[in-house]
């Protein structure tokens, strides 16, 4: 009998400092006007939650978010182009959700360029809804383009105790 081993799908994991060189190779690859090296350097040092898709011991994605005064904010999410479409940034992002659900936060926030039609798609299907427009948000190749802001609410109820029966 022979063992057939499929490649398994990425997995997720708390960026490392190890990770910074391959994580801004991918940000390079799929931005005109990329993060720079010292920008995922500097969200390590701040206690960013920051995550990396991990395929065989090399980043193929990353996400990082930060939680602040019942708040969250994704600030950037990137999967290799050859593994998008295939639900492994759905994965991504669906962790980030969790992890700030599991921190009590009411609200998550993201800009998304309006030429981004897949991000938003992906937004959609996670439940954020347009919030507003950031003018002149990014650098783009004719001066700048505008940011969609997208907010996802979330349902924290926390286990109260109910208030005694007086009978």
């Amino acid at each position: 009998m022979i063992a057939v081993v499929k490649d398994l799908p990425p997995l997720i994991r708390s960026m490392r400092q190890s990770d910074l060189d391959a994580v801004a190779a991918i940000e390079a690859a799929t931005y005109n006007y990329p993060w720079s090296i010292n920008i995922f350097r500097d969200c390590l040092l701040a206690g960013y939650s920051n995550f990396v898709l991990d395929s065989d011991g090399e980043p193929v994605g990353y996400g990082i978010m930060s939680i602040a005064a019942g708040e969250a904010h994704l600030l950037n999410i990137c999967v290799l182009e050859r593994l998008r479409r295939q639900g492994v940034g759905r994965r991504l992002l669906d962790c980030m959700m969790q992890l700030a659900q599991q921190s009590f936060v009411e609200r998550m926030y993201l800009e998304v360029r309006p030429s981004n039609k897949s991000a938003f798609c992906l937004y959609d299907s996670a439940g954020f809804k347009a919030l507003g427009l950031r003018e002149n948000y990014y650098k783009a190749r004719n001066g700048k383009e505008d940011a969609v802001v997208l907010v996802r609410y979330f349902q924290n109820v926390a286990a109260e105790p109910s208030p005694a029966s007086d009978g």
